[in-house]
């Protein structure tokens, strides 16, 4: 599997940044994002084209961890070409991540930080 070296480099690289912040870990937050999805199928060259849905991972001392936040549609082929959908907007973790941990107005973040969002809903529970 392509993906395993780059995920276990990435496991290294917070095991470190957790050891060097130390207690600061406790009011850290880690956000790790594509900017774009990717499709179920293999393409010709044995990998997998853009698609719609995609994954974020977060990690640090601030969050209420240890469980995913997903509406998981299943890996059933999708009328959309064989991709995975979003069903979450990142821009709603993002917010709740804003305004739960740095304290920005909503209304900050649905014109300023994140124009024209008004219509999604910052997602809730995510700090500890």
């Amino acid at each position: 599997m392509r993906a395993a070296r780059p995920f276990a480099d990435l496991d290294d690289g917070l095991a470190s940044l957790r050891a060097a912040l130390g207690p600061v870990w406790r009011d850290t937050v880690v956000v790790i994002a594509t900017e774009f999805g990717r499709s179920l199928a293999r393409n010709r060259a044995g990998g997998t084209d853009h698609g719609h849905g995609s994954a974020m991972l977060l990690a640090g001392g601030a969050l209420r961890g240890g469980r995913v936040v997903a509406d998981w549609p299943g890996l059933a082929p999708e009328p959309n070409g064989g991709g995975l959908l979003a069903t979450l907007d990142r821009r709603a973790v993002l917010k709740g991540l804003l305004r739960d941990h740095f304290g920005i107005d909503d209304g900050w973040l649905d014109t300023v930080i994140f124009p024209d969002s008004r219509a999604i809903r910052a997602l809730d529970g995510i700090m500890a």
